[in-house]
């Protein structure tokens, strides 16, 4: 099957499953992040505050995704986006109407959740469960709504802004969500996707199913999970702090923000190559690899002051990004199968979510300390250095499952 049949002949869920992630986009950080004057100026809060507020609404939802995330093995895909978009555009309302810091927080542990937890997760989900032997190619294309969303929204989110106010803007988003990706999802995901015969049987050669019990007793998931949510970790870690790198360097802070389309078209340009790769190849192949993008990045930004260096780092960020989020995606269920893997990605995708928010915490407590940024850096592109030997053999202990 070439690439444009596979595109033409399953358009109907891979359009779903792309428009999934890209509405996910309301509750990301990038999009969040971009109200944080404004909240900090109404409710009397400093940087570290609502920082704070912020980390701890999102571990909040990282410990509560493993619960509602395996509703995906029991339930049909579009009445779980449905439920979750309706929750998804409250909290949306909910943060434009705050009248107290205790909803702030509310409303930014539902748009962690519903946003950069189940939307994602009930996207990456579908694809892998619908797909076998084009899973990368399915799961690479649900990823392009990421890029997508960090190109559109963040610009319409400033005119809005500066038309009808923050609190205007973020009523529109839940406008978008219940008037345009509810019905558009909802008419999308009707018909579920029924495998041919030889996927079934590609399937049912992926071997044993695993149940989330005994995923979390393999210590080989915890290994895999620390290495390939580095890139949650380091990323959020370091655009979260950009204005101080930004000062640190001497670089201009409009320069560093054009490099961010660099960023999206890395993840564009990966996404689309590394998905027929896992098709050739098994995920399980190329898992080494996934993290080599960020520790060259790493090491420019840690060793480089000229401005160059942001362009190089952010495009690298872009390319471990798409690497990264493709090859997890088809990852997961090639090697615990499709069976439990609501539940199983559950869990998964709540590690990443810890880790996204435990990055900014940690290095500004560093900085506060005492302890150098490039130094920091550096650390960063070491560890991914030794995680990509421990992926390694990880990857060889679950082919030798595979021929056991």
């Amino acid at each position: 099957m070439t690439y444009f049949t596979f595109l033409r002949d399953n358009a109907r869920w891979l359009s779903a499953s792309y428009l999934l992630t890209t509405f996910s986009g309301f509750g990301q950080t990038f999009f969040i992040s971009l109200s944080a004057g404004d909240l900090r100026a109404e409710f009397g809060l400093s940087h570290g505050d609502l920082g704070l507020l912020y980390m701890v609404a999102t571990l909040g939802s990282a410990l509560t995704l493993p619960y509602v995330g395996k509703s995906l093995d029991h339930y049909p895909v579009q009445k779980i986006a449905m439920a979750v978009m309706a929750g998804f555009a409250l909290f949306c309302l909910a943060l434009a109407h705050a009248f107290a810091v205790w909803v702030v927080a509310f409303a930014f542990y539902g748009l962690r959740l519903c946003g950069q937890g189940m939307m994602t997760h009930t996207s990456v989900t579908a694809a892998g469960r619908w797909f076998s032997a084009q899973r990368g190619r399915a799961v690479s294309i649900s990823m392009l709504g990421f890029p997508t969303a960090e190109a559109l929204f963040p610009l319409c989110f400033v005119i809005l802004s500066g038309t009808i106010g923050w609190r205007g803007a973020w009523t529109v988003s839940s406008l978008v969500l219940i008037l345009v990706a509810m019905p558009v999802l909802f008419v999308l995901l009707a018909k579920d996707r029924i495998p041919s015969k030889a996927e079934v049987a590609a399937a049912k050669a992926e071997g044993r199913q695993w149940t989330r019990a005994e995923v979390l007793r393999d210590p080989r998931f915890w290994l895999v999970s620390c290495g390939v949510n580095a890139p949650a970790f380091i990323g959020t870690a370091v655009l979260f702090h950009q204005v101080y790198l930004v000062e640190l360097r001497g670089w201009s802070l409009e320069v560093f923000a054009s490099a961010f389309l660099l960023m999206a078209s890395g993840v564009v340009i990966a996404s689309l190559i590394i998905g027929p790769l896992i098709d050739r190849f098994s995920a399980r192949q190329l898992l080494p690899y996934t993290l080599m993008p960020l520790c060259f990045a790493c090491f420019v930004l840690a060793n480089v002051d000229a401005q160059i260096a942001a362009f190089v780092f952010l495009g690298l960020v872009g390319i471990g990004n798409g690497f990264n989020g493709t090859l997890v995606g088809a990852f997961w269920p090639e090697v615990y199968g499709t069976r439990h893997m609501g539940a199983i990605r559950a869990v998964a995708f709540s590690i990443m979510v810890f880790a996204s928010a435990a990055g900014p915490g940690l290095v500004g407590w560093l900085i506060d300390i005492g302890v150098s940024f490039d130094a920091q850096v550096t650390a960063m592109g070491i560890y991914c250095l030794v995680f990509a030997a421990v992926l390694a053999l990880a990857a060889r202990a679950y082919r030798s499952d595979q021929h056991s």
